[in-house]
């Protein structure tokens, strides 16, 4: 078996929670959308930035219920979260040009979950030789575009 070590991840899987509660309750409720790198906000779900990307435009699709498993989903929760999914691909596409993606859940800490009670989509754009040396070797992780621009870039995408 190979294993591929990513020790950067240690900072984030050890570091306090930051804000008390659950972080996908609270930030929407601040009503701070640029503070808080929200792009999108749907009836029933919204679009989120990572605070701590593996590329630059890694986005969340969360319910705005506090829900810990998918089943819990309504049927009108779970298809406007898909398409909500799908729309958010589809920026990312016009705005980064890539039509490489990771899509998927982590439902738990052991399956991988930061953020375990409020379940939530990862949408990671991909592009060849992204993910290279840097990591394992020199424990930097490359993000080639601040979140500030890309944030700007994506959510004038969303309107």
């Amino acid at each position: 078996m190979r294993r591929i070590w990513a020790p950067w991840r240690v900072n984030y899987i050890h570091a306090p929670d930051s804000t008390p509660g659950c972080i996908f309750c609270a930030k929407p409720a601040e009503d701070k959308d640029p503070d808080n790198k929200i792009l999108y906000r749907g009836k029933l779900n919204f679009v989120i930035m990572n605070l701590y990307p593996y590329n630059p435009g890694h986005m969340l699709v969360v319910p705005c219920r506090h829900l810990g498993k998918p089943e819990d989903m309504t049927v009108e929760e779970r298809n406007e979260h898909y398409e909500t999914v799908i729309r958010a691909v589809a920026v990312l596409r016009a705005v980064t040009g890539t039509d490489n993606f990771n899509i998927g859940m982590n439902l738990g800490r052991v399956a991988g979950a930061g953020i375990a009670d409020h379940i939530h989509t990862h949408i990671v754009p991909r592009w060849n030789g992204d993910n290279n040396f840097m990591p394992v070797i020199g424990e930097t992780r490359v993000i080639s575009e601040s979140m500030e621009d890309i944030y700007l870039r994506l959510k004038e995408k969303f309107k």
